[in-house]
Formats: structure tokens, sequence, C-alpha cells
């Protein structure tokens, strides 16, 4: 009993702060949500005193986590992190009374999100589908298409690498205006902007992937009498792998930004961008964070499936091992 009544002491005592802390925040917010006037220093007081303790006992709490394989059980101390800031932020917004036209709380966005659902899918359709997901393919196809000539060809190396490596540089805040002004506003110029964003990444990666091979390797291969296909096949693509993917997990965020920083520029009248922009002129701010908030979903779990693709598909490699 001596030897189990420790780790149960340590995390029950972690788990009952945490308990202690959103007790006293959910307090706050159930008897300060109707209210029309600050509350007082004492009751701000009580709100940090609640956070500190979920702060407490998430550290506490954190310490059964340390040897958990399951990512969804291991990510019980980032979701608990995640959870205390919504609720501090939920008691803090109504205890200084800040107008919802200049920061809404959680529960009003959260509410805004429920209300306006169809219109915020219909412009994830817009801007991940049409433009993003298009542009994203588009631009990785021909940035991998490049990189394994210029892999092949001397003279392509030297004269197309360094500029790939200098345009990957440009800004797309000054890119996009640009685009959209030459191609026009609707979904296809934010899906070139999309391409551009994503194809210099993908030519400077997998061109490396393509070369950084080990020579003995390549020895081995050319003893064997094997063709440049085949040692392409056999040998530079399976090395790539991990490049090519760095590259398209980098490219999941990089289309995001592209095509919704390219709706600001003119949209059709649909787009997560063009939602933004529209209802940060209105002060709309609670459809804002809702916008955020499904673009953000959006963009995890479409990062989330290229890393899953790529466990799967290099878990040869050294950093899986």
């Amino acid at each position: 009993m001596s030897l189990l009544y420790g780790p149960i002491a340590r995390y029950g005592s972690g788990w009952l702060l945490l308990g202690l802390g959103f007790g006293l925040l959910l307090w706050f917010i159930a008897a300060w949500w109707d209210m029309s006037e600050p509350a007082s220093s004492a009751q701000k007081l009580l709100i940090g005193l609640g956070f500190l303790l979920v702060v407490w006992g998430i550290a506490r709490v954190a310490q059964q986590f340390v040897n958990i394989t399951n990512p969804i059980i291991g990510f019980t101390p980032a979701a608990l992190t995640l959870l205390a800031v919504v609720v501090a932020a939920e008691a803090l917004l109504r205890a200084y009374q800040v107008p919802t036209g200049l920061i809404p709380t959680p529960s009003r966005v959260l509410m805004t999100l429920l209300d306006v659902r169809d219109v915020l899918l219909r412009d994830a359709y817009q801007t991940v589908v049409l433009e993003a997901m298009v542009g994203y393919l588009i631009g990785c196809s021909l940035g991998l298409l490049t990189a394994l000539l210029v892999s092949r060809y001397v003279f392509l190396e030297r004269g197309l690498l360094p500029y790939a490596t200098v345009f990957s540089s440009i800004p797309i805040v000054a890119l996009a205006p640009v685009l959209v002004k030459m191609i026009g506003i609707d979904w296809p110029s934010k899906a070139v902007i999309v391409a551009i964003t994503v194809f210099f990444p993908m030519v400077v990666n997998a061109f490396r992937g393509l070369t950084e091979v080990n020579p003995l390797s390549l020895d081995l291969m050319r003893s064997y009498a094997a063709g440049e296909a085949q040692q392409y096949r056999w040998l530079r693509l399976p090395n790539a792998l991990p490049f090519i993917f760095n590259a398209l997990k980098l490219g999941t965020t990089l289309a995001m930004i592209g095509a919704i920083v390219g709706e600001f520029f003119g949209a059709n009248g649909q787009g997560l961008g063009f939602r933004i922009q529209i209802e940060a002129g209105r002060f709309g701010f609670d459809i804002v964070w809702s916008a955020i908030i499904v673009a953000s979903i959006i963009g995890i779990a479409w990062y989330s499936l290229v890393a899953w693709l790529e466990r799967r598909l290099t878990g040869w490699h050294v950093s899986y091992r």
C-alpha cells in the first residue's frame, strides 16, 4: 500500500488542484453571466487564484503522461492547457466587461460558430478545396517534377536552382495583389498564389533529398549496372521522401495562408479570408474568430493527414526508430 500511496497522492493532488481551479473559474463565469458592471478587485484576484491552481494542477498531472505512447491520451495535458486558457479568458473578459465589438468572449464565439456554420462551411469549401487544395496539388507536383529535372541535368541546377532559392523568399503579401489583378478575383487567382507559394519549398527540399545520397550506395548501384531510372526508383526517391514530406507539411500551412491572404485583395463574395476581412470591418469579431477557428481546425487536420502519410511511407527512416 505504501508503494501505491506515493503516486496516487502525487497525481491525485494534481487532479484536485485542477478541480478547485476550474471550479473557481466556472463559478465566477456563472455568477457574472448576466452582469453589466466590472467585477471588484477581490473577484479579479479570485480569477487569478483559480488560474494559478489550474496551472499548478496541470504541471503535476502532466507527469502522468510522460511515458504515454498513445497520441490521443498523451494530448491530455495540452487539451487541459487549452481549456484553462479559454475558461480564464471567458472569466477575465466578463470581469472587465470588455465590449464584444473589441474582444468577444469564447462562449459568444462558440454560439456564433454554431449559428453561422453553414455560411462558414461554404466559405471553407471555397478557400480550402478550390483554392488551397488545387494550388497545393499543382504547386507540389510541379515542384517535385522540377526537382527531378534539376537533379538530373547539371545546367538546370546551375541555371534555375539559385532563382528558386531567391523567389522562395518573396512575401506572399506582395505577390497576392499583383496576381489577383492579373488573373481576376475568382478562385483561380488564389489557386495560382498557393501554387507559387508551395512550389519553391518543394523544389529546394526535393532537390536536396535527391542529391544528398550516400556515394557508396550510388557506387553499389552502378556496380550492378543500374541505369538512371533504376537509381532514382530504388535509391534517390526513397532517400528524398523525408525531404519531400517536409515540404508537403510546410506546404499545408503556406497553402492556407496564401489562399486566405489572397482573398483579402479580391474575392467573389465567398471564402474564409473574405469573411474575415468583411466582418472585421463591421466589428463582427465573433464571426472573425469563428472563421479563424474553422481555418485552424482544417489546417491542423490537413497537416496531421500529411504527417500520418509520412509515418506510413517513411517508417524505415532513422527519425522513427
